[in-house]
């Protein structure tokens, strides 16, 4: 080999090795390796970041009322205290319901209220409402197991963030489905067998209130009318009695009037005893029953009852009341020149609507005696849906359960 190409060779060498550590001196200058998370792990990854601060506040948050309600139980605010508390753990559960939509995309149905009329049905049964409410004790146990969990979460997350950082997302997803159990384990609406529960101890209340209120009407129509009615016939009667030798004529008038006093009565007392259970609902069913009731209103009715056979007696003078209460409104607010009542039987269910070409605005919350009744039907299971758009018509559906005699 030649000197020059000992040369060259050697030259280039050089410079093959120059380009390499050219090469070599590049790779090393790229940034390293980072690993990118969607925008659902990013939620995740804050969830469980801020599981900390949300497990200390709720923990701390419960022990104080519990602590507080169970060291004052022997006096009068303990209890009280307690039924406040519970209605804030109700309250933070609502929180950690709302934080695990928003950063876990977990959707709970918000429970049931405590009570449809907890106030106004008084003071203790509001408190002993409060005291059993499941919901609220299934948040309060929720904030006492948060604060472990949420001190585990916290230091997972933050050490994976800075040391462990491939493995993150894996991390977040299997920890955020533990938060996602819990969720719905503790915070979820009660059972359907709970609900209901709930939903029939207050209608019961609505149900005592509704008789205890028809047992007034009934005593003062009876004060007011027929008894006073009564008691002015035997005064007149007395009267002519020691007038009869004396003054036959006048006598005779005064039981003539005393005659007249007695058939009014006994209308009266017919109208009332129509209030409590018509005679003829009884004897002959919903379809003469309802005739009557449209007989009476001052709007021309028409009536078409599509029963084979007859509901339970119950449901029945449900059924009845309902349409004489619809047809009073049709007759005092409607303005309507017609009207039409339509029963009849669809599967377990009994059906009712009341139409009328009036007015409309009919609503449950106008005064017109639909609140009261929606009520009722409630307390029973039923149901009361009502369309009335202002400038009429009307339809007014009730539905009752179908009870078998």
């Amino acid at each position: 080999m030649t000197a020059s190409s000992t040369a060259r060779s050697t030259t280039g060498t050089g410079r093959s090795a120059h380009h390499a550590h050219d090469d070599h001196e590049g790779e090393e200058r790229l940034p390293p390796a980072r690993f990118a998370y969607d925008a659902r792990t990013w939620r995740e990854v804050a969830h469980l970041l801020l599981n900390l601060l949300e497990g200390i506040l709720g923990f701390v948050y419960v022990t104080l009322w519990l602590y507080a309600g169970a060291a004052l139980s022997v006096t009068v605010i303990g209890l009280p205290l307690l039924a406040v508390g519970l209605m804030g753990s109700r309250a933070l559960g609502r929180m950690e319901r709302g934080r695990a939509r928003r950063l876990l995309d977990l959707r709970i149905d918000e429970p049931s209220p405590l009570s449809r009329h907890p106030r106004n049905e008084g003071f203790f049964p509001w408190l002993w409402t409060a005291l059993k409410d499941p919901v609220a004790w299934r948040a309060t146990l929720y904030a006492f197991i948060r604060l472990p969990w949420g001190v585990l979460t916290f230091a997972l997350t933050l050490v994976s963030l800075f040391v462990a950082w491939p493995v993150l997302g894996h991390l977040a997803r299997w920890l955020t489905n533990v938060d996602r159990a819990m969720v719905r384990g503790l915070l979820s609406p009660s059972s359907d067998l709970e609900r209901r529960v709930a939903e029939l101890e207050s209608d019961r209340g609505v149900v005592v209130d509704t008789a205890a209120a028809d047992l007034r009407r009934i005593e003062r129509d009876l004060h007011d009318g027929a008894q006073a009615r009564l008691v002015a016939l035997a005064m007149g009667l007395g009267l002519a009695k020691e007038k009869v030798l004396e003054d036959p004529e006048a006598a005779a008038k005064m039981v003539d009037e005393a005659h007249g006093e007695v058939k009014l009565a006994l209308q009266e007392l017919r109208d009332l005893a129509r209030g409590i259970h018509p005679a003829v609902l009884t004897d002959r069913g919903l379809d003469a029953a309802l005739s009557s009731v449209a007989a009476r209103c001052t709007v021309p009715v028409s009536v078409s009852v599509d029963l084979t056979t007859r509901p339970a007696a119950a449901i029945e003078g449900i059924a009845y009341f309902t349409v004489s209460e619809l047809l009073q409104n049709i007759s005092k607010h409607s303005r309507a020149r017609t009207a039409e009542v339509e029963v009849w039987r669809r599967a377990d269910r009994i059906l009712i609507q009341v139409t009328d070409d009036g007015c409309g605005g009919a609503s449950t919350t106008s005064g017109t005696g639909l609140a009261g009744l929606s009520e009722r039907l409630d307390s029973v299971d039923g149901l009361l849906i009502v369309d009335s758009p202002v400038g009429g018509p009307t339809a007014v559906t009730a539905e009752l359960p179908w009870r078998d005699r």
